[in-house]
This record gives structure tokens, C-alpha cells and sequence, in this order.
């Protein structure tokens, strides 16, 4: 028996299956597969060669929608001889789809106009299928969570120490917030791709067939695939598109991860609780244990990923003059990467699932905090003339810990209108959430409106 070496094929398998459709071996071999073929037809439907018959376009057509594991199998047993997958890969292809003319398979073609655009559609679907309907799970849930949370008072903190109140949905909108900036990015993406030979310069095309406009018939090939052309290249794509990507992705996990991280912390302070599950177990030794697994788990899945997403997006931008292959094994990796990051949001949902507002731990730890009225204060003192409010509310309240009527007693013994005097004693923590609730909505509505336009 064979065992995994990667938790991404052992221990996450089975939740991460779905993702070999756009990162396994087989996907990279249907995908060139696929490239091959609409080249064959695009050269086809330009008239550059005699015309395919229809029985020809209906085996290409099924070949392309019907890639088995027969097939695969049948090109990685050409490859045990031939030690490189493309050409393996056009060999397969010559045999099964049995053309007349047989060199329309790869015509003109290096191996790299295969596999950048073979690379590049995988991405261009793995973000449609999966990754965006993942992300739009994510800020769903957020704003689920935020919504009903919208009015509820929550302590904050500043540099680990009491702050001003917020709301709970506030707070969780601001990960709202920031996440669809990217995710918005994210849906605007292309990926970009490049078919011109060997050195870029359509040189081979060109030599064999002159008359072609071979740029022209390149970008249309490419804006054919949902995909950007790449103009100017070497033998290889630049991978530049890449790299943007990539660091798109990362700082959408960072964001991922700021907002474990916050979830964490504020579970340890009891602000927030975790439903249980009947069966699970959270210590060997510790019955009463409730763990923040996942938002843990999370945490170290974007480490992996964006160390990852990181090297790659250095790496593959860099290739020594026309090419080197240092570039093959890295790109080998990208499912790895995103598997990780795909795990981690996933980890992420999992504990917003689980997430209980203790309302009574908010309020309680509010009205044990009155210093925090000292900013209302001191703003309001400098209506009425008061010299330097914030040094006076400064000296009283830094440091110490007072009692409401400490502070009122404060306030009423200085010369102020009796108006302001009540407005102040109005005060309560509780309630000082300024436009907490306003800017709560305003952000689930906007994204409302880039999830579901």
C-alpha cells in the first residue's frame, strides 16, 4: 500500500477531491489535451489547411469533452519512453484522433504554447468555480453574522488595552469591508497567455506558411480561451499575470487571517463562544475544553500557502534568457498552494459557524468600564470653553480605575451649562457606538450588490 506524504492527499483528501479537476497531473495532461485540439480547430475554421472532415471534429469534439482515465494512462505510458509530457502528450493525440493529417497536431508549436495556456485556463476556472463562489460563501456568512449583530454593543481594544465600544457587526463588517476589495479585483482577473513558437516571433509558422497573419490568428486563438494575449515574450509566457494573482490571493488570505485572529482573541476574552458538537473533544486531559480549532487550523494553512504563493510569485517571474525549467516543477506546486488556501477559508466558515455573541459578557464588561466615557468627555468639555478637556480627563482617568460616579463627580465640578451637564450624565458605554450601526448596513449592502449583480 501506498501512503500519502502530503496531509493535502492524506489527511484533507477527501475534502479537497473537487480540486483535482483543476491540479492534479490528470487535469494538467486533459487541459494540454484540450489546447492541442482547439488549436487544431482554430487552424481548421482559418482555412490554412485542407478541411477537417466531420468525423474528425466529432472524435476532437468528444476527445476534448471526454478526456478519461484510459486516456491519461495511455499518455503517461508514452511518456515512460519519450521522458517529456507535451510531446507525449502530441503523440497520444495523433493516435487517438486519427487525422489525415496528422502534423496539424502541434503545428508550429513549443511545448510552453501548450502549457502556459494549459496552466492558465486551469486558474481561469479554478477562480470561477471554486474560489470565488468559496469567497462569496465567506463574506455571506460575515454578513449574516454581522447583520444580526449589527446593534449589539461590543468592547474593542487598542493595543490589548480598553478602547471605545463598537458593535459586533461593525466589527465583523470591517473584514466585510476589506475583503471585497479583493474579491472585486478578483472577479475583474484575466489571466494572460501567449502562442508564437519557440522564441515568440511565430518564426516556424511563419517559415511554413507565410500568408498567414499569425499575430492576428494568435490573440484571436487566445481572447478565445477568456484569456489576454500576451504580446511580447520569450519561448516562454512571463508569468507576470501570475505572480499578480498569486499576490492577489495572499493578501486576501492575510485578510483571512486578521480576521481568525481577531475571532480567536475574542473568544479567549468569552466575548464571542463556540457552539459544541456532540463527540468532539477538545483536550486528553481537560474535559471542559472548547477550542478555536479551526480558526487554528486557518491560521496555519495560510501560513503554508502564502509562503508558498510567495516563492512562486518571485520564482516564475525570473527565467534565464529565452528559458530554463526551473520554472516546471515550481508551477507543478500551484495546486498545492491553493489547496492550502482553499482550506483555510474553508477552516475559517467552519468556526463563523460555530460563533456565539455573549451578549451578557459585552454588556457586563461595558458597564465595568466607564473610563471609557472619558473620550465623550473630554470632546464635549471643549464646547464649553473648558481649558485642555483632555489633559484634566487624562490625569483623572489614566492608569486607574474609576467608578461612573467618580467621573460625574468630575463633571459637575466644573463650570459648564446645565444642558451639557445632563447630556454628559446621559452617557453610558453601552450606548457609545457612534455610527456603528449605519456603517454596519451600508457595508452589507454593498456587498450584497458585488456578490448578486
Amino acid at each position: 500500500m501506498t501512503y500519502p506524504i502530503s496531509p493535502i492527499d492524506g489527511r484533507y483528501g477527501e475534502r479537497l477531491n473537487a480540486l483535482a479537476h483543476y491540479f492534479s497531473e490528470f487535469a494538467l495532461m486533459r487541459a494540454r489535451c484540450e489546447i492541442e485540439l482547439r488549436y487544431v480547430l482554430a487552424l481548421d475554421a482559418a482555412g490554412i489547411f485542407e478541411p477537417l472532415t466531420d468525423g474528425e471534429k466529432q472524435r476532437i469534439d468528444e476527445l476534448i469533452h471526454h478526456f478519461h482515465p484510459e486516456d491519461y494512462a495511455q499518455i503517461k505510458a508514452i511518456e515512460a519512453t519519450t521522458r517529456h509530457d507535451v510531446k507525449a502528450c502530441e503523440m497520444f493525440l495523433r493516435q487517438r484522433v486519427a487525422l489525415e493529417n496528422e502534423h496539424l497536431i502541434h503545428f508550429g508549436l513549443t511545448s510552453e504554447d501548450v502549457n502556459n495556456l494549459a496552466y492558465n485556463i486551469l486558474l481561469r476556472d479554478y477562480v470561477e468555480d471554486v474560489q470565488l463562489p468559496q469567497l462569496y460563501a465567506l463574506i455571506q456568512k460575515l454578513c449574516d453574522l454581522a447583520d444580526e449583530w449589527r446593534a449589539a454593543p461590543f468592547p474593542t481594544r487598542t493595543h490589548g488595552q480598553k478602547a471605545s465600544p463598537s458593535t459586533a457587526g461593525k466589527e465583523l463588517a470591517v473584514f466585510v469591508n476589506r475583503l471585497l476589495r479583493y474579491v472585486e479585483r478578483l472577479q475583474n482577473f484575466r489571466f494572460s497567455g501567449k502562442l508564437n513558437g519557440a522564441v515568440g516571433n511565430f518564426s516556424a509558422m511563419m517559415a511554413a506558411v507565410p500568408e498567414v497573419d499569425w499575430l492576428g490568428f494568435s490573440e484571436a486563438f487566445i481572447t478565445s480561451l477568456d484569456l489576454d494575449m500576451n504580446l511580447c515574450t520569450t519561448q516562454i509566457e512571463d508569468h507576470d499575470r501570475f505572480a499578480e494573482y498569486f499576490n492577489l490571493t495572499r493578501q486576501i488570505n492575510n485578510i483571512v487571517a486578521d480576521l481568525g485572529t481577531d475571532c480567536w482573541l475574542y473568544i479567549s476574552y468569552e466575548l464571542f463562544a463556540e457552539r459544541t458538537t456532540a463527540g468532539e473533544v477538545g483536550s486528553s486531559t481537560m474535559p471542559h475544553k472548547v477550542n478555536p480549532i479551526n480558526f487554528e487550523n486557518s491560521e496555519g494553512n495560510i501560513a503554508i500557502a502564502n509562503a508558498l504563493l510567495g516563492m512562486m510569485s518571485d520564482k516564475l517571474c525570473r527565467s534565464r534568457m529565452q528559458r530554463d525549467l526551473s520554472d516546471s516543477t515550481v508551477q507543478r506546486n500551484i495546486g498545492v498552494a491553493l489547496s492550502h488556501s482553499f482550506l483555510a477559508v474553508s477552516e475559517t466558515l467552519r468556526g463563523l459557524d460555530k460563533l456565539q455573541l455573549n451578549s451578557e459578557i459585552c454588556a457586563a464588561a461595558l458597564a465595568d468600564s466607564p473610563e471609557l466615557l472619558a473620550e465623550p468627555v473630554q470632546t464635549m468639555l471643549k464646547l464649553a470653553g473648558i481649558a485642555d478637556p483632555y489633559t484634566l480627563l487624562k490625569e483623572y482617568t489614566r492608569g486607574r480605575k474609576i467608578s461612573r460616579q467618580m467621573l460625574m463627580d468630575l463633571v459637575d465640578s466644573l463650570d459648564i451649562p446645565d444642558a451639557l451637564r445632563v447630556q454628559i450624565h446621559a452617557l453610558n458605554p453601552i450606548d457609545y457606538v457612534g455610527d456603528a450601526v449605519r456603517i454596519c448596513d451600508a457595508v452589507i449592502k454593498r456587498a450584497a450588490n458585488l456578490i448578486y449583480q
